[in-house]
């Protein structure tokens, strides 16, 4: 069996997407590219980024950035946008689950499987919430009390794979792993190895 790959926030740098998956030895046809979100946007090349990954039969979930360029954007030929449109929100492994920015507490597999627009919104774009997974007005500056980390509150049995949240950084916790290390931004690229349990980073976009 191969290794389950998650990347974290690309923002369309595909330069240093492929150093990265050099530095872990990807293996084509083998290990799996799990890329948490946010594929596109920011950086210079988002329609290479989805090309290498589509080559690569990545099995992304879609992010806040994502949906954006969806909407706003008309750059890429129409398979390539397809392609990213048919990418889900959530995946959900026997020991992990994948999202872009985070889960409700209470949500179960039966929520998971069935997300309406609003649980989409939520799950593409939370950070902050309190114990009953209300979030504040604004996750900038930080909230304070009763507000924290969603993942504070979080006890589900599966691991939460998520990235979306750069100003945090990297996240390793029995409960979640957070891999949005500001690639777009001048930070790294991370990615983690969940058969190995292996962190992998590389310089992220030079502008």
């Amino acid at each position: 069996m191969g290794r389950r790959i998650f990347v974290g926030d690309i923002q369309g740098c595909r330069e240093p997407l492929e150093r990265l998956l050099a530095a872990v030895a990807f293996r084509r046809g083998d290990d799996r590219v799990l890329p948490v979100g946010d594929l596109v946007n920011k950086g210079p090349d988002s329609v290479g980024v989805l090309a290498l990954l589509r080559e690569l039969g990545a099995e992304p979930v879609l992010g806040n950035h994502d949906l954006h360029w969806l909407a706003r954007s008309t750059d890429g030929p129409a398979e390539l946008r397809a392609w990213l449109q048919g990418q889900p929100i959530v995946r959900v492994f026997d020991d992990l689950v994948m999202v872009h920015a985070g889960l409700h507490p209470a949500w179960d597999d039966e929520r998971l499987a069935h997300l309406s627009p609003d649980d989409v919104h939520y799950a593409i774009n939370v950070r902050y919430i309190d114990a009953e997974g209300r979030q504040p007005a604004s996750d900038w500056p930080p909230p304070g009390p009763p507000f924290r980390p969603w993942d504070d509150f979080y006890r589900g049995r599966r691991r939460v794979v998520f990235g979306h949240w750069a100003r945090r950084g990297l996240v390793v916790r029995p409960q979640c792993v957070g891999l949005d290390t500001g690639c777009v931004y001048g930070g790294q690229l991370t990615a983690w190895i969940a058969e190995e349990d292996r962190l992998v980073q590389v310089a992220g976009w030079r502008r």
